[in-house]
């Protein structure tokens, strides 16, 4: 009898362990998951909003989808209603990455994880994870095409002019782009054959890191970027200097470079210009030689490992990670999923976007 007793109580524990189980699928499901973008200013971020709310809601979560408007107060401001109303996790691209940490520490406080979402939200113990692409890597591809577009490891005693922009200093990213690119072009301004008749250059310090100030651009915004290049060009290029390259961390700047040499840009030889994030309007300068070269981050892939972060914390599990080594927010390293990016020119630009059913022929005519 005790032996049945006891077959019993061991049925009815199981029974009651798959019902938990059953429970917490059922509870995380429905959840809200709250997901804070910079702004709908550049096409990239509402594809990644987009991207974000389609899946997480086949998943089947409610989200609550905000984007700041490039301002601090306001993405603060809509970060805490994510809170008070309840979201279980929070998913943030940072207009800033240094502003977030009263509004964090309240999420921490509550027991909401956060995700940082392709910008890393510095100093704030908060910050549970990190979504983006290889940074580093994009910055690499960049100035792998300024090296072999104009074979500066055979230039001998040929010098080339560049010129230099990247994006908000508010911005972790640009430090990544940035100084990847450099660790292939460094060489080459220290050997002089890459010349910026401009003089304006970061300065590299002695960790090896590089001060931006000088080539950044605030908001990553391209009238920005385009009133410092008329400027750089009516100084040093008005009689006819030719210009061979400009290292653009993005598209939003590389566009502001191209309309200011569409105004006043004298010599025939049109310069390598690099970017980033393949937006439409730029991938039309690209198909017209306007442009030599995007970097390609696929948001949909993005996207797809973030929602994998969320549904993994909304369930108790670990959340897939594939480095623990790169990314200190000030507080320690994050784990993160870094996706990989890719160089796309107008010989490959059909098999990347095209034939992957990211832009049609149509978006790019």
């Amino acid at each position: 009898m005790k032996k049945y007793l006891a077959l019993i109580l061991a049925i009815l524990m199981v029974a009651s362990l798959c019902a938990c189980g059953q429970q917490d699928d059922a509870t995380a499901e429905g959840e809200l998951v709250g997901v804070s973008m910079p702004t709908k200013d550049l096409q990239r971020w509402n594809q990644d909003g987009d991207n974000m709310k389609t899946q997480l809601e086949e998943a089947g979560y409610q989200v609550d989808l905000q984007y700041a408007a490039n301002d601090i107060p306001t993405q603060v401001s809509q970060i805490e209603n994510m809170i008070a109303n309840g979201c279980k996790v929070l998913v943030i691209a940072a207009i800033d990455g240094d502003s977030l940490g009263t509004v964090l520490a309240q999420a921490k406080e509550a027991g909401i994880p956060v995700i940082a979402y392709d910008r890393l939200i510095m100093n704030s113990d908060a910050v549970s994870y990190y979504a983006t692409f290889d940074n580093w890597n994009v910055g690499v591809k960049q100035g792998e095409y300024i090296e072999t577009a104009l074979d500066l490891a055979n230039a001998g005693d040929k010098t080339f002019n560049i010129e230099f922009i990247t994006g908000d200093p508010g911005d972790n990213n640009i430090n990544f782009f940035f100084d990847g690119a450099m660790s292939v072009l460094q060489k080459y301004i220290d050997a002089g054959t890459l010349v910026c008749p401009s003089g304006q250059m970061a300065t590299q310090k002695e960790d090896g890191s590089y001060d931006k100030a000088t080539v950044a651009t605030a908001n990553w915004a391209t009238d920005a970027a385009q009133a410092r290049f008329e400027n750089i060009l009516s100084s040093y290029y008005a009689d006819g200097t030719q210009l061979d390259a400009v290292l653009a961390s993005n598209d939003s700047t590389a566009c502001g470079v191209e309309n200011a040499l569409a105004a006043a840009y004298t010599n025939d030889v049109y310069p390598v210009i690099t970017g980033q994030d393949c937006d439409i309007a730029i991938m039309k300068n690209l198909i017209a030689g306007k442009q030599a070269m995007s970097v390609f981050k696929d948001t949909r892939t993005l996207a797809e490992q973030t929602v994998k972060m969320v549904d993994a914390l909304m369930k108790g599990t670990e959340p897939p990670v594939n480095d623990n080594e790169t990314y200190d927010n000030g507080t320690g390293i994050i784990p993160s999923f870094l996706c990989e990016p890719v160089a796309c020119t107008a010989d490959n630009y059909v098999s990347i976007l095209v034939d992957s059913g990211y832009y049609t022929e149509a978006d790019l005519a």
